[in-house]
């Protein structure tokens, strides 16, 4: 067309036309091209645009980046992301053959050397002492007013019955054993066996067999005390141990302070016990051993588990607390009237508590001998296989 651009533009032009421009061939007379179609200029430029129009790109594909291991150190995690695990305990070194524990046997040793030499000498130091001060001019108006022992009332019995001294067997057999079994109860992590009453329903009751036989234990001392309070008050033994006035307070400390200064007061033992002596029986019949039945009471299984206010006045915790320091007292009181039995005339006070005599000879000892025989069979015997038969013909043990 004159005086006007061609059309379409040089940048819309047909493909195979732009082919068919660009590349003639000389010297061969081109085809004869025939007419083309004439068409409307909407469907022209529309068919001129599909063949112009570039194929859509698919969308780019977002590919995630490998990030290197070097790149994620563990400190740029979030402090809240909880706390770091503990590191595992190193496993406990296999124990030194010739050590005990920590230390050695000659370390063990030379602690135990130089521990007794210093309480030697602290022992040393407190007798000296106590003799100094025994010599001042009050003390001894003292020890003039108040010799250690007590006058008793009128009508006290004289002398020991023979029911006391079968008393004294037993309560030392039973006490030495119900120690030995409460140890191992508070000791022992996976017991041997165990023992179910016959009455119960879904293993109610069902204890260890070593608590079966520590509270049969505490059972039989229970019995064996009882008697033993009945007869002390029905035969007028009960003055000898009991203190009837406030004398006795002022004669136990200067008997103490004897005791102390290796001066040991005289006493007669058959006739009546110094201050001190009847202090500790007090204590120990009347204070000890009920707080260590009733504890004892508390923690068994004769305690009602649903007495939801009778618990709460008295809470097993409390028993706990105290049943245990009542059993040392008990460790200590033994510990010091067996020794005091032996260093102040041993002959004679065995006659006294075994022999119901009081005369120096060999009776009273042979029949103590005797006794720690029996006491002896019975701690070797009381195993798991000899408790087992026993303990089956008052309930169901097993395991």
């Amino acid at each position: 067309m004159k005086g006007g651009e061609a059309w379409p533009a040089a940048g819309f032009a047909p493909v195979r036309a732009v082919v068919a421009e660009a590349a003639p061939v000389t010297g061969v007379a081109p085809a004869p091209v025939p007419p083309a179609p004439v068409t409307p200029p909407l469907v022209e430029e529309a068919a001129v645009a599909a063949s112009v129009a570039p194929v859509p790109a698919a969308p780019p594909q977002r590919v995630p980046l490998a990030r290197p291991a070097a790149a994620r150190p563990a400190a740029t995690r979030p402090a809240t992301a909880g706390p770091a695990p503990r590191p595992r305990p190193a496993p406990a070194p296999a124990p030194k053959p010739g050590r005990f524990g920590a230390y050695t046997f000659g370390q063990l040793l030379g602690s135990a050397v130089i521990g007794g030499f210093g309480l030697l000498l602290a022992a040393t130091f407190v007798v000296v002492v106590t003799n100094w001060f025994l010599t001042l001019g009050f003390m001894q108006d003292f020890l003039a007013t108040y010799p250690g022992e007590t006058h008793l009332p009128e009508g006290a019995p004289v002398g020991l019955p023979a029911w006391l001294g079968w008393q004294h067997f037993f309560n030392v057999f039973l006490i030495v054993l119900i120690i030995r079994s409460g140890l191992q109860v508070r000791t022992e992590k996976r017991p041997a066996a165990y023992w179910t009453p016959r009455w119960s329903k879904g293993g109610q009751g069902k204890i260890s067999l070593n608590l079966w036989f520590h509270q049969s234990l505490d059972i039989l001392w229970l019995v064996n005390g009882i008697v033993f309070v009945v007869l002390l008050f029905a035969t007028g033994q009960w003055m000898r141990v009991v203190p009837t006035s406030w004398e006795y307070i002022p004669n136990a400390i200067s008997a103490t302070l004897q005791y102390v200064s290796l001066d040991w007061p005289l006493e007669n033992g058959w006739v009546n016990y110094n201050s001190l002596q009847v202090l500790a029986y007090f204590v120990t019949i009347f204070i000890a051993a009920p707080l260590a039945a009733v504890t004892g009471v508390r923690m068994s299984g004769l305690w009602p588990k649903n007495a939801k206010t009778l618990n709460r006045i008295y809470p097993v915790e409390w028993a706990r607390a105290v049943h245990f320091p009542v059993m040392l007292y008990f460790v200590a009181f033994i510990v010091v009237h067996v020794a005091l039995v032996f260093l102040t005339g041993a002959l004679r006070n065995l006659n006294h508590m075994y022999a119901a005599q009081d005369v120096v000879s060999w009776l009273g000892f042979w029949i103590f001998v005797a006794s720690l025989v029996v006491i002896a069979a019975a701690w070797v015997a009381a195993r798991p296989m000899v408790l087992a038969p026993i303990a089956g013909l008052f309930g169901k043990v097993g395991r």
